[in-house]
């Protein structure tokens, strides 16, 4: 190939370590988004790794020299130890960008599908707006230029690849995504790479679409976002107005505590309904906090002249706890644990402290006098036995036959009776009980020997012996003439009241032959 430009390098002077790897004058400088010479050199100049400064190449030339080795034939590897080019594939089913006439009316001397090379060394793309000179080749083999140039358009193809991953996985916000579209869309303009910028254009114009999709999206999330949290706000305010009216002391605060927070978490609305939403919000934190410091404090105050009464009580308390009036002081215990509990808690710092000295009084008292109840038991459940030998003996002397003789034995056994004590409650209404029994039958017996000697009574019962048979001889008169007169109905009614006259004088017949003796 024919080399030109104003700096002439030696073929010696490349690197036989590697590809050949040319430092490119500022038009093919190649960058993702445009080419510019480093700031200290020049831009005619040509230079590449490894060769003479552009002060030995102007000695070489003023000094003969050999002639110059033939070029390689074109598509043919250099006579260098580098590896071979590589050559740029295009996609076997995409078409070149255009058919226009090429810029350079020089020889192609090596091209593809998206570029080609001039003899000059030219380096021009297809777009379709026609070709394009992306820079210029002045070492090597014109398939390493395309090879070159065509790395670059894969290095803004990478680019391309990064965004749409980024936009499919959600990494990037849409406007990030439409930046690196707007910087990919300026370095296309003016890109040194040759391919198919087309296509390139074509996949951004697609990510662009998915980015107003995704902005779509993101303002109906946000809608929905705002619409949700406005609904949770009016709640949460609603709540805060429902626990500020009540009287949930103890609960009451943390709620609110963890709606403030929820509050915190929501996303902000307009100003205006954010804003009143909170003052109701606010107002009601408020009002609750006056009302339960107002109650803490009244509570306060109470539980302070709880203290006052309770020490009070306890002091009666502690006094009665040596006392030996068991059934009366049982009973001001009791009384003083009515008042303890009516007079509410007193502060928690002294409520326990004053609990434990009443009840150990209290302890005090009823230990004492279950000691005293239980010596009791032991002592009654020996009179029980007693009574009970003695109720035997009251229980010998039924069926009465003498009540005088039964009422003295049982006078004996009374007064035996009264000077064993106490039995066990459980067992007093029995024994008591079978004592009565035999002093009934007692007086029982005394009454009915008083009716049978009484002449007074047994002159009543001859009075109604009277009576009945004078009444029977003039039932037995209207019966007769019942009979005789036929009527039947009155036949029967007066045989009726006959056969019961005579049925109470045989009683009262008996009756009186008891008084008689």
């Amino acid at each position: 190939m024919k080399v030109t430009g104003p700096a002439v390098i030696a073929a010696n002077s490349l690197s036989s370590s590697g590809p050949i790897l040319p430092r490119l004058s500022p038009r093919n400088i190649c960058h993702p988004y445009g080419f510019t010479p480093a700031p200290d050199e020049d831009p005619t100049v040509t230079h590449f790794p490894g060769s003479p400064e552009p002060e030995q190449v102007q000695a070489a030339a003023d000094e003969p020299t050999a002639a110059a080795p033939a070029p390689a034939p074109e598509n043919t590897p250099s006579d260098t130890t580098a590896e071979p080019p590589a050559t740029a594939e295009p996609p076997a089913t995409t078409e070149p960008l255009s058919t226009a006439e090429p810029l350079s009316t020089a020889e192609t001397v090596a091209s593809n599908d998206w570029g080609r090379v001039d003899a000059a060394g030219e380096v021009f793309v297809r777009t379709p707006d026609g070709e394009r000179s992306v820079g210029s080749w002045q070492v090597g083999q014109p398939e390493q230029a395309l090879a070159f140039f065509g790395r670059k358009f894969k290095d803004l193809a990478v680019q391309v690849d990064l965004l749409e991953q980024r936009l499919g996985s959600g990494a990037a916000t849409p406007d990030e995504i439409a930046s690196g579209v707007r910087r990919l869309r300026e370095a296309l303009v003016d890109a040194k790479v040759v391919g198919d910028l087309e296509s390139l254009a074509t996949r951004l114009d697609a990510v662009e679409s998915h980015v107003s999709e995704r902005r779509a999206e993101r303002r109906a999330a946000r809608a929905q976002a705002q619409d949700e949290a406005r609904d949770r706000k009016e709640a949460i305010a609603a709540e805060a107005e429902e626990i500020a009216h009540g009287n949930d002391w103890r609960h009451g605060a943390d709620r609110l505590r963890a709606l403030l927070d929820e509050w915190k978490s929501l996303a902000r609305l307009n100003r205006a309904v954010d804003d009143s939403l909170w003052r109701r919000f606010s107002t009601a934190r408020t009002q609750y906090t006056r009302r339960r410091k107002a109650h803490f404090a009244e509570l306060a105050e109470r539980r302070e002249g709880a203290r006052e009464i309770k020490e009070r009580i306890l002091v009666e308390a502690e006094d009665l706890a040596t006392s030996t009036d068991w059934g009366g002081t049982s009973r001001r215990y009791r009384e003083l644990m009515a008042e303890w509990k009516a007079a509410g808690p007193a502060p928690r710092n002294v409520e326990d402290m004053l609990w434990k000295r009443f009840r150990a009084a209290q302890d005090t008292f009823f230990e004492a006098r279950n000691s005293h109840q239980a010596e009791r038991d032991t002592e009654e459940s020996a009179n029980l036995q007693l009574k009970e030998e003695l109720l035997v003996q009251a229980e010998a002397l039924l069926p009465i036959q003498d009540w005088k003789a039964a009422r003295a034995e049982l006078r004996s056994i009374q007064e035996r009776w009264e000077q064993i004590g106490y039995v066990p409650r459980d067992a007093r209404r029995g024994v008591e009980g079978r004592l009565r029994r035999v002093e009934d039958a007692i007086r029982q017996a005394e009454q009915a020997e008083w009716q049978r000697s009484n002449p007074e009574a047994y002159a009543r019962a001859q009075d109604t012996v009277d009576q009945l048979q004078t009444l029977i001889a003039d039932l037995e008169q209207k019966v007769e003439k019942a009979r005789a007169s036929g009527n039947e109905r009155k036949l029967r009614e007066a045989e009726e009241a006959l056969t019961a006259r005579r049925a109470w004088l045989e009683q009262a017949v008996q009756a009186r032959d008891e008084f008689a003796g």
